[in-house]
């Protein structure tokens, strides 16, 4: 371990195996206590916090589907609170333009009477964004954020601008509504790191959040980490090994669950296409992020297993014939996982 995290330290300096080991056992730590904030106020929702977290510590971008009302914009403020990081939210709907979420110029009059344009910050200039219902946007205000989530950066007026760093979108979106919303293109789905479907709260957690959120007092989320510690937990999880059997393994995955590379032989006809080499990046970073979640200094074919379906269900279209037979993407995903992880 010791020659992969040898990145992760000031310039001229030699980091020891025992600083390499305390730096991950006090990141891991930190982590450990900003997921316990979070599960404080968002309840039975462990593998969505984990999924989220996990985009988060790959630098990635991240799409929560569900119906409304199971939590997506609390969970959002939460892993904002728990991270330190700054926030701000934008209600996509049909009119909203782009220069809603970048920002725009205006022309100002000084006392003197002279003119000059300034540059006001849209919302995308933040650390965590949130687009809420992002399949309402209109195309062209969905593009808005393409080059945002691809380059950290946003092209306005003929200027480049940097966003924040770190820069993080969560979006949300309802599976539900059909009229009035524009589905995502296949190219920005791709930019998402995650899909992270969230479901109804079992019996027991729905009752534990009726009794925590209708009373006079509401928990809060404490601040955990900073954009800096964020960053540090970032580095260390570009800097840490991976053994040649996960690799294989995530090679053998998304090369197999593509039509002209199958796995299984069904999914040459039931694909219309298969993730690309993005999604294989995507997994390469999630397992590391999700094993330094559970404090293991290296990633296995478990964390593939368990992070496959939200890194492939985005990236996988099904043909208009096995559309029509009731195919699902989720159980080709799991007979590939289980054909290519043995």
């Amino acid at each position: 371990m010791t020659s992969m995290l040898q990145n992760d330290v000031p310039a001229g300096y030699i980091a020891s195996e025992t600083d390499i080991l305390a730096r991950f056992a006090a990141t891991t730590t930190r982590l450990a206590a900003a997921r316990d904030e979070i599960r404080r106020v968002i309840l039975g929702q462990d593998a969505v916090i984990e999924q989220c977290l996990a985009a988060i510590l790959s630098g990635g971008h991240a799409l929560i589907v569900g119906v409304p009302g199971l939590g997506k914009t609390r969970l959002v403020e939460a892993l904002a609170a728990a991270l330190g990081l700054a926030t701000r939210r934008i209600q996509c709907t049909p009119d909203l333009m782009p220069g809603d979420i970048l920002g725009s110029e205006v022309l100002e009059t000084d006392a003197a009477g002279g003119r000059s344009f300034r540059f006001i910050e849209g919302p995308v200039f933040t650390e965590l964004l949130m687009a809420d219902e992002i399949n309402r946007a209109s195309p062209r205000t969905q593009s808005a954020l393409l080059q945002a989530m691809a380059e950290n950066r946003v092209a306005v007026a003929g200027l480049n601008r940097a966003l924040p760093e770190p820069f993080h979108v969560l979006a949300t979106q309802n599976p539900l509504e059909q009229e009035g919303t524009y589905p995502l293109p296949e190219a920005q789905l791709d930019r998402f790191l995650f899909e992270i479907r969230i479901d109804y709260p079992s019996l027991p957690d729905e009752r534990a959040m009726l009794l925590a959120t209708t009373g006079i007092a509401q928990a809060e989320v404490r601040p955990v980490l900073d954009p800096a510690g964020l960053r540090a937990a970032q580095h260390l999880v570009r800097a840490m090994p991976v053994g040649e059997h996960v690799l294989d393994g995530i090679l053998r995955l998304v090369r197999g669950a593509r039509p002209e590379t199958p796995l299984i032989p069904e999914l040459a006809e039931a694909l219309a296409w298969g993730p690309g080499p993005r999604a294989a990046q995507a997994l390469m970073l999630a397992c590391r992020a999700r094993a330094l979640l559970d404090g293991r200094e290296a990633p296995s074919l478990d964390d593939v297993a368990a992070l496959a379906p939200p890194v492939l269900r985005h990236r996988m279209g099904l043909s208009f014939a096995a559309r029509a037979e009731g195919a699902g993407v989720e159980a080709l995903i799991g007979r590939v996982v289980t054909k290519a992880l043995g």
